[in-house]
């Protein structure tokens, strides 16, 4: 059974970097389920996934984020570390690891952290 935990500060001030890192068991970032995303979801909106890392390290990140959005891993932690930088108060939201596929252009989430709430305030 792959767990996924999410860690980081809980505030962020704006124009500041938010990173958060998604600590894996169960499971090996390099071996098991292929992607391993981020996912977030601001109040009272819907979710928004974020980019992901492949196990074989190669990433992709959703457009409207790609140009502040930096995904990588430390393969000796089992872990993935997501930084967004230049965040204002539109990216509060909990966010969230999720591991799963990707196929024809269609992914899947199999697994999910609880989420972590990121509030960017000054």
């Amino acid at each position: 059974q792959v767990q996924l935990q999410e860690s980081g500060p809980g505030l962020v001030k704006p124009s500041q970097t938010l990173s958060l890192t998604c600590t894996v068991s169960g499971g090996s970032i390099t071996t098991n389920y292929g992607y391993w995303n981020w996912i977030r979801q601001p109040p009272g909106k819907g979710l928004e996934w974020i980019g992901y890392i492949t196990y074989s390290g190669s990433t992709d990140y959703n457009p409207s984020l790609k140009n502040r959005t930096s995904l990588s891993r430390d393969t000796s932690k089992n872990q993935f570390t997501l930084q967004l930088s230049s965040v204002t108060p539109e990216d509060t939201a909990v966010y969230y690891c999720a591991a799963g596929g990707r196929e024809y252009g269609t992914s899947w989430y199999d697994y999910w952290g609880q989420g972590t709430q990121v509030t960017v305030s000054s």
